[in-house]
């Protein structure tokens, strides 16, 4: 009997420690690679601070809206600090969000962080793959607390369905992105209002929205990472412009 037991106990044990082992492969998320944590610095007028999950890219004046970005899924939050960056200097705050796991859909509510540590402040909110489609979820929850919505390489599902609202909403993505199933692309379209701003960056991929290097099934981009990341935020800064009418639904 009690040897029996005992080798109960031996296979949970062998058991556990096979699905921890799975897990932390399956759960090991992309890092951010040397140009990533280069921009995590204050320098250049752009001052970086990291609290509560947020980590926050301010410049030297304050330009609303400010962006809450949510991060795409196993991609480490910091990926994105070059994107940030260039935002905080055009004066836009700019909030990357941490999630439990690095999966958006384990912290869909965490913009609520952000807009309680800037109350009297206006906030677009969006995000990188998952992130866009978790990020469209909380839009859709709260469409009174947020002025717009950006999917980069992302779309939403019905839960996250815009349709119906009246903010504006950007969809951008890169010519040569691997990861997106475009059937699925296409069809949520059904989920989005009829004025939603669609562009391409040309020969832009999946994973250089963020800054980690090659992502399974995506195909290589063909410019260089620093030029998807200028023209990302210059589309972002122009479309933000339409924002600013919601202000006066405030």
């Amino acid at each position: 009997m009690r040897k029996n037991f005992i080798r109960y106990l031996i296979y949970v044990f062998v058991a556990v420690a096979v699905l921890v082992a799975i897990a932390a492969w399956y759960l090991d998320p992309y890092q951010p690679d040397d140009a990533a944590m280069q921009a995590m610095p204050d320098g250049d007028g752009v001052n970086v601070t990291e609290r509560g999950g947020l980590i926050v890219f301010e410049g030297g004046e304050n330009i609303p809206p400010g962006i809450i970005l949510y991060p795409g899924g196993l991609v480490g939050p910091e990926s994105y600090a070059p994107l940030a960056r260039l935002m905080a200097m055009s004066g836009h705050r700019t909030v990357i969000v941490k999630m439990p796991l690095n999966l958006a859909f384990t912290g869909v509510d965490r913009a609520n962080d952000v807009l309680l540590a800037y109350p009297e402040e206006p906030f677009v909110i969006g995000g990188h793959s998952l992130g866009g489609t978790m990020a469209s979820r909380y839009a859709a929850s709260h469409p009174e607390r947020v002025l717009g919505t950006f999917f980069l390489a992302s779309y939403p599902d019905q839960k996250g369905s815009l349709k119906e609202k009246t903010i504006p909403v950007l969809s951008l993505i890169g010519s040569r992105d691997g990861v997106v199933n475009s059937s699925a692309y296409e069809m949520a379209r059904q989920y989005l209002p009829d004025n939603t701003v669609y562009l391409k960056i040309p020969g832009g991929n999946h994973a250089q929205f963020g800054s980690y290097g090659a992502q399974k099934g995506d195909q290589p981009a063909a410019i260089p990472p620093g030029d998807q990341w200028q023209q990302t935020a210059a589309v972002l800064k122009e479309w933000m412009k339409s924002t600013v009418a919601g202000l006066d639904r405030k």
